[in-house]
């Protein structure tokens, strides 16, 4: 199989399994009789994103996201080509990916309810509900810089451990847990795309506009924090010198 369709795959795949379980967790929630809490949906998504990141980073760099895959091009490290594919097949992903679980959930008329009461698992929250669209776009650009910050630290950077994909894990559960409840801490245009397929579009353009604006403040930022491989190396030859 080329490359191209190889990576383009193992961004299905990934986004595809970052929506049906993380959006999976949030309808349990709302499913009366089924365990779940807000702390089961950042438990949810920092396993998926963990295994799956980690699994698949060597593949396509495992990003799962459009803001991302904007960041890296942003950053000269992938051709623009190459990120209109990963973007496309991450919609179609996250479509199928929140699809299926209206497929297998949705001829049980109590889960079918506990899918619309939680909107099929749409990354809404107080703050959207209320049209706080300030509240909702800072704390979106917020936590996508954080998720990007970690991404080019622990996957991006040819420095990083092979742990990456816990790092990012756990940095999109500490987001669930702080602000799931006010925005629903999608950090993720993919992930708020694959819900709003099915009629919830509430403030929809907040969660492309803030996450990608983001992942993009982080990258100069990280520029400017984190030494640069050359760098690093000239420094450490001038010492051992």
């Amino acid at each position: 199989m080329p490359e191209m369709m190889r990576a383009a795959a193992a961004e299905f795949i990934g986004t595809f399994a970052l929506c049906f379980f993380g959006c999976g967790s949030i309808v349990l929630i709302a499913a009366p009789g089924t365990p779940g809490s807000l702390v089961s949906v950042a438990i949810a998504f920092t396993l998926v994103l963990a295994v799956f990141v980690t699994a698949l980073m060597h593949v396509s760099g495992a990003q799962f996201n459009p803001a991302v895959s904007i960041c890296v091009s942003l950053m000269g490290k992938q051709r623009w080509s190459r990120t209109g594919v990963f973007i496309v097949t991450q919609l179609l992903a996250a479509g199928c990916g929140v699809g299926m679980l209206v497929l297998l959930m949705g001829g049980d008329e109590r889960m079918a309810a506990a899918l619309a009461a939680a909107r099929h698992g749409a990354s809404l929250g107080v703050l959207s509900d209320s049209g706080n669209t300030i509240g909702v776009f800072g704390l979106e650009l917020l936590m996508t810089f954080a998720l990007m910050f970690v991404v080019l630290a622990a996957v991006v950077d040819e420095r990083a451990p092979k742990l990456g994909g816990v790092m990012v894990g756990l940095v999109v559960g500490a987001c669930v847990v702080g602000f799931g409840p006010l925005t629903g801490a999608s950090m993720n245009p993919a992930r708020s795309f694959g819900p709003a397929l099915y009629g919830h579009w509430d403030m929809h353009w907040v969660y492309w506009v803030a996450p990608i604006l983001g992942a993009a403040l982080a990258a100069p930022v990280y520029m400017l924090v984190v030494k640069q491989p050359e760098q690093t190396e000239q420094a450490t030859g001038r010492t051992a010198g």
